[in-house]
């Protein structure tokens, strides 16, 4: 990311606050099909909910707090979001095969990003990244983790970010799954 680029984002905690930002960016339906960031917390039930029970309950856990992850904004425009939490605030993964944990450390992951077109590929992940990274510094966790697709085998669009883009800010990987899906790790506690 470019100078340029990273002094015209500001990257924020979404709080009760900024979620008509976050509405907004996601659209009427919904970011990645419908989900809500809810995939994460509920595995593929959230296809069997309606979206707007979907969004409803990601607005109480955006109510309760903490912060659920950051929205990145160019101006006032929310023009990038990811999801930011402690890995035990989404117990469906350790029921996901591909996405099990690999030791008992109490890390914190970054699960899936949402872009606004027309902003794709200007730096955006990768400020969301980078603050999520201290962030989760600042929280005391040990790690952060992040479950993105590499390119290599799958070129496919990813709401999860892609490999690269994590290994070149730091992270190594430490399990592999699935060919596609690696387990990044970013240490915190060095």
């Amino acid at each position: 990311m470019d100078d340029q680029t990273s002094l015209s984002l500001r990257v924020e905690p979404l709080t009760p606050e900024l979620w008509p930002d976050l509405e907004e960016l996601f659209g009427e339906g919904g970011a990645c099909g419908r989900c809500w960031c809810m995939y994460w917390r509920v595995g593929a039930a959230y296809r069997r909910r309606r979206p707007e029970d979907n969004r409803a309950a990601f607005r109480e856990i955006v109510e309760q707090g903490p912060a659920p992850g950051l929205l990145a904004f160019r101006g006032d425009v929310a023009v990038g979001w990811c999801q930011l939490t402690p890995r035990s605030a989404l117990p469906w993964m350790e029921r996901a095969r591909d996405l099990r944990s690999t030791d008992e450390a109490p890390v914190w992951c970054i699960s899936c990003f949402q872009v606004r077109k027309g902003y794709r590929r200007g730096g955006v992940t990768e400020a969301l990244i980078r603050e999520a990274v201290a962030v989760a510094r600042r929280a005391g966790a040990p790690a952060l983790e992040a479950y993105p697709l590499d390119r290599e085998h799958a070129a496919s669009a990813s709401f999860t970010g892609f490999a690269s883009t994590f290994l070149r800010l730091g992270f190594e990987e430490v399990a592999r799954h699935k060919p596609a899906r690696p387990i990044l790790r970013h240490r915190l506690d060095a």
